[in-house]
């Protein structure tokens, strides 16, 4: 009697998935992919974009934020983003609180304009019901259209320069002045020295492509602080926080004031065009563009991107935006939500690293806020140079957001060069309604208030 041989089922990550709940859910075999590349792609993006939980909650507890909370809600936000991306929009695309809108949100409209946060975190409400709001209509369309490319491409390098200025700031390497406003710190104390060196280390390895330079940077340098004596281990793995402190905290009243309008359209415009740019970019390498130049799914994108800042506002945290940095999980071969679904639970687990984010120090998230400071400088390149009228208010939009400390007054004093130039150059036909309507709100707002 021939004997059979019993073989053990195994899963076949490389195969594409069965016409069932993955198949259904993400369409796999229809974009050229596997489980097994989504799933490596989704760890590639996590780890690129996984410097947000330990810069987010330090900055926000600038705020006044209790950090294991804010820690909690950064991670808890991101998931969602994501996993929202990921089923809905069926996009490898990774979300988390925005870099420079969270600085924007504690340094400006909590330091600056002296807001509490949860006011501050009603108008990041408020923000993203308006986006949504927009994406659901053509207004967005309209909107996006009639915003000049220069100042679009200003605002991101504007804001690039705000956060560097923080990065710089808060680890010491600038310092204030009586006489010159600010001044070179004393590189020989060890905070300016170590945020120095990981700027630094972040900048060489990313140069080298090494997989999450930033990352990698940022716990090195704690590390080394933790060797020199400056960082006290408190563990790694505990169970998360309590969300409690920032659980539904945002106070959308206090927002009802006509000084918070810039705040609020702050919020929108930088979140609204960091959005667009992130998701055509992303889309273009993932192949997600039709033969006929449409993006497949990019209004599902859209509307996944705001309601991720209305859901972020309630767990406590500044807008939740897309991250360029997905653009390295669809170079590891992401096409579809799986990727992003993978980010979002990576986000859930991270949510037990608490004690790790704790220790990290200001000078290691200095580092980090300075490098990417300089990526977002990189769209002054596609600035018109030879056309005065439109370099100029770029110029004045990226260049008042640090000196001003404020990301709503640069944005206002560049909208109002802008149309002064177009207008007293005989150009008025290129300033659209929307810039002249705005344009009378933003003089309103510094002549009364």
């Amino acid at each position: 009697m021939e004997s059979r041989k019993t073989e053990t089922p195994t899963l076949n990550l490389d195969a594409p998935a069965h016409p069932g709940l993955l198949e259904r859910l993400f369409k796999l075999r229809a974009h050229g992919t596997t489980v097994k590349t989504e799933l490596i792609a989704g760890m590639t993006t996590f780890i690129t974009m996984a410097y947000i939980i330990f810069v987010n909650p330090n900055i926000m507890a600038d705020a006044g934020i209790d950090h294991g909370a804010a820690f909690v809600a950064t991670c808890i936000a991101a998931a969602l983003g994501c996993l929202l991306m990921g089923l809905y929009a069926n996009w490898p695309v990774g979300l988390a609180p925005g870099m420079g809108l969270n600085a924007f949100f504690t340094y400006t409209v909590v330091g600056t304009m002296g807001y509490n946060w949860e006011t501050a975190l009603g108008a990041v409400f408020v923000s993203g019901v308006l986006f949504m709001v927009l994406t659901l209509s053509r207004v967005r369309e309209w909107l996006l259209n009639s915003i000049p490319v220069s100042l679009r491409y200003a605002m991101g390098a504007g804001v690039g320069l705000f956060l560097g200025l923080i990065g710089l700031k808060t680890s010491g390497i600038i310092v204030d002045s009586p006489a010159t406003l600010i001044k070179l710190g004393s590189l020989r104390e060890p905070g300016p020295l170590l945020a120095a060196v990981c700027f630094l280390l972040i900048a060489v390895l990313s140069y080298h492509r090494v997989f999450g330079a930033i990352l990698i940077s940022i716990i090195a340098v704690t590390l080394a602080g933790w060797g020199l004596g400056l960082v006290e281990y408190g563990g790694i793995f505990s169970m998360p926080p309590s969300l409690a402190p920032t659980w539904m905290a945002m106070d959308v009243a206090g927002v009802f004031n006509v000084s918070m309008i810039s705040v609020v359209l702050a919020f929108l415009f930088v979140h609204m065009f960091d959005t667009a740019g992130t998701l055509m970019g992303v889309a273009q390498r993932a192949n997600l563009v039709n033969a006929d130049g449409r993006i497949q799914n990019l209004s599902k994108a859209l509307k996944a991107d705001s309601a991720s800042s209305v859901f972020g506002a309630m767990v406590g945290v500044p807008p939740v935006t897309s991250y360029v940095e997905s653009a390295a999980g669809v170079a590891a071969g992401g096409r579809t939500g799986l990727t992003a679904v993978t980010v979002g639970l990576l986000f859930v687990l991270a949510m037990f690293f608490a004690p790790l984010a704790g220790m990290i120090p200001a000078y290691a998230t200095a580092g980090a806020l300075i490098y990417v400071a300089m990526l977002m400088m990189g769209g002054m390149a596609h600035i018109e140079w030879d056309e005065a009228t439109d370099s100029i208010p770029a110029i004045v939009t990226a260049i008042m957001m640090p000196l001003t400390f404020s990301v709503a007054d640069g944005i206002a004093l560049g909208f109002i060069t802008y149309v002064v130039l177009k207008a007293g150059t005989g150009r008025h036909r290129e300033i659209s309604v929307s810039l002249w309507v705005l344009c009378a709100i933003f003089v309103a707002k510094f002549v009364f208030l």
